[in-house]
């Protein structure tokens, strides 16, 4: 048995160097990764993790076991690149991590025995005819292809990206809804007091420096509370390498209200979020969330989060209850939200005592790594596991059912 993960971003040889160094994480549940692809190698003859976007190509087997293949197409990564280095490799069996239509429907016709671990979902943004119809056919088409039997389970990270892929028509018998996140309590932080006697406030953006990920409109806001004497400096953390937030900095004006702060590790972004008074996630409906870490973060922080009406935040955020929303690429509602949350000192307050209770609404018993293992085990009991956490299966009392 020759399993091959796939990825398309990050970098596991040096990942496993760093942590291996004594060096800290740079993402949420990376020691859990290097962990469990150490796990996973033990279990079949062979077994390599295949990263797309690295910065240069390697393929090399790393201390603990682990064959780790970078293939060096940062600049340039696309599906039929992806498709050749999976060729070049001949696994019999597949884990695939990223969704790319054109690579999943390969798969299918190729018959190679896969389980898929995806992180992100279909991007769902309303547009106009023909090209909404042109795109629901095409994603319809990517979940037939995971209907094929050797798509034995699909993996969906959080359960709206898994009634997605069922709306799409994956039958949720072979859908199982995974967690990211190991902590099994919400930690240390507690519901906050409102900051609505102070004349300056903090907000924390965490993530993607990117238009999909509504960075530009959120910078917009920021220019738009400073024409209005509303004082508040953006804590942005994220590697702005083609300088996307620098340049929008400039072009608003607000280089003195923007902090850019780069890669922070992954254990002081919850201590930074609780520091400071807001947390934005401005994502547009094109950017193909998942459910996003940041919001986990922001509710363990206890720091209301300020984000956008991203179809899949809808289900488990409520305007004015645990979170305050606005209309996608709206800067001037953004703005109306983050200055009536932060002067409002009894809705300000609600949200934050509500933290805890939606983040635990939202834990899932299944993990990735149980996911990828007890289908390599392929015994009756991992069977029997695996199909009592599918979809068709879930019973969640506490999560309100998708729109």
């Amino acid at each position: 048995m020759r399993l091959l993960f796939v990825h398309h971003a990050g970098d596991v040889r040096e990942t496993y160097h760093r942590l291996a160094a004594g060096g800290l994480e740079t993402y949420h549940a990376q020691r859990y990764s290097m962990d469990s692809y150490a796990a996973l190698s033990k279990l079949v003859d062979e077994f390599a993790v295949m990263t797309s976007t690295t910065d240069e190509p390697y393929d090399e087997v790393l201390p603990n076991g682990v064959r780790a293949i970078g293939a060096g197409l940062a600049s340039g990564a696309n599906s039929a690149t992806m498709i050749e280095r999976i060729s070049q490799i001949q696994p019999t069996h597949l884990a695939v991590h990223p969704i790319d239509q054109t690579v999943i429907r390969w798969i299918a016709k190729q018959r190679i025995q896969t389980i898929t671990t995806f992180a992100n979902t279909l991007a769902r943004e309303k547009c106009g005819f023909p090209r909404n119809i042109v795109r629901e056919a095409k994603a319809r088409r990517t979940a037939r292809a995971l209907n094929r039997e050797n798509f034995r389970w699909v993996g969906s990270y959080g359960i709206n990206s898994s009634r997605e892929l069922a709306r799409l028509g994956v039958k949720p018998e072979k859908i199982i809804p995974w967690d990211y996140l190991i902590d099994s309590d919400p930690g240390r932080f507690t519901a906050k007091p409102s900051p609505s006697n102070r004349d300056h406030f903090t907000l924390c953006y965490v993530g993607t420096v990117s238009e999909g990920k509504g960075v530009a409109e959120m910078i917009e806001a920021v220019a738009i509370l400073k024409s209005r004497s509303f004082k508040v400096t953006l804590k942005l953390v994220g590697p702005d390498t083609a300088n996307f937030a620098r340049d929008h900095c400039t072009r608003y004006d607000v280089q003195d209200r923007v902090e850019l702060m780069g890669l922070m590790p992954s254990d002081s972004i919850e201590p930074l979020m609780n520091e400071c008074d807001l947390v934005i996630v401005p994502s547009r409906h094109d950017y193909p969330e998942g459910f996003p870490l940041v919001i986990h973060h922001a509710l363990r922080a206890c720091t209301p989060t300020i984000a956008s009406d991203h179809p899949m935040f809808t289900s488990h955020l409520k305007h004015c209850e645990n979170a305050m929303l606005f209309p996608q690429k709206d800067a001037v509602q953004m703005a109306g939200c983050i200055e009536q949350v932060l002067t409002t000192a009894e809705l300000y307050e609600s949200i934050s005592a509500a933290s805890h209770a939606t983040w635990k609404r939202l834990r899932l018993p299944v993990k990735w790594g149980d996911l990828v293992s007890r289908w390599i085990r392929n015994n009756a009991d991992d069977q029997q596991w695996l199909s009592e956490h599918s979809l068709a299966n879930f019973r969640d009392h506490h999560c309100p059912s998708s729109p």
